[in-house]
């Protein structure tokens, strides 16, 4: 199986290169994005571009993916509602619609988020976005296509977030948050076993293309 990573960089980005690096089952793993990751591996290629809502220079680099695990985005903190949507709508659509015309039998796993708003018409400005955009990724001609909604997320093996409000957060609340995850474990996930359910989705599906904690953690 070929991947192609979006968002390999960020927090749950590096979870899941690290799993697909780890598969024997992940034959190539392409990431694409505006900056390097700092990894090297002799089944990992890296295209940086710095322009994702145009792809048309890339295109022929695209070609051949199995499976395009989406973990791209940015938090709300700081963004108006227009900036929000350029990053987590338009960026998205247009990676997406060119590998849906590229080669429609691909599998597309996008990380949305507990709380998104599937009808686009709540108060919350990014679960409406997020909702728009889970929307319009679910009526690509994909072979398949499936929305992960986790909640917290704990990050493992070295793994730190870009945002300096997460790592703040993760600073503060590290030490307990595996306990929650054993008392909650369908509120909390890490980015191992989150690297792990995309890996499975791609390889052999789900009943749901909209997937909430507990089906994240039934995985």
């Amino acid at each position: 199986m070929n991947v192609l990573i979006l968002g390999a960089s960020g927090m749950v980005g590096q979870g899941v290169l690290r799993e697909c690096l780890l598969d024997e089952g992940v034959t190539r793993v392409v990431t694409l994005g505006r900056t390097p990751t700092g990894r090297s591996h002799p089944k990992l290629r890296e295209i940086v571009h710095r322009d994702l809502l145009h792809l048309a220079p890339i295109e022929d680099q695209l070609r051949g993916i199995d499976a395009c695990f989406y973990c791209l985005g940015a938090s709300a903190s700081g963004l108006n509602e227009a900036e929000y949507t350029q990053i987590n709508y338009e960026i998205t659509l247009a990676v997406a619609e060119t590998l849906a015309r590229l080669d429609p039998d691909l599998t597309f796993v996008y990380v949305s988020g507990t709380g998104t708003d599937s009808t686009e018409r709540g108060r919350v400005m990014w679960a409406r976005v997020k909702g728009r955009t889970e929307n319009a990724l679910l009526r690509l001609p994909f072979k398949a296509a499936y929305m992960l909604r986790p909640g917290v997320i704990i990050p493992m093996h070295g793994v730190k977030s870009k945002t300096r409000l997460y790592r703040v957060f993760y600073s503060v609340f590290g030490p307990v948050l595996p306990l929650l995850k054993s008392l909650f474990p369908r509120a909390v996930i890490d980015t191992e076993h989150l690297g792990r359910v995309m890996i499975r989705l791609a390889r052999s599906g789900y009943s749901k293309n909209v997937l909430e904690m507990a089906d994240l953690a039934s995985l």
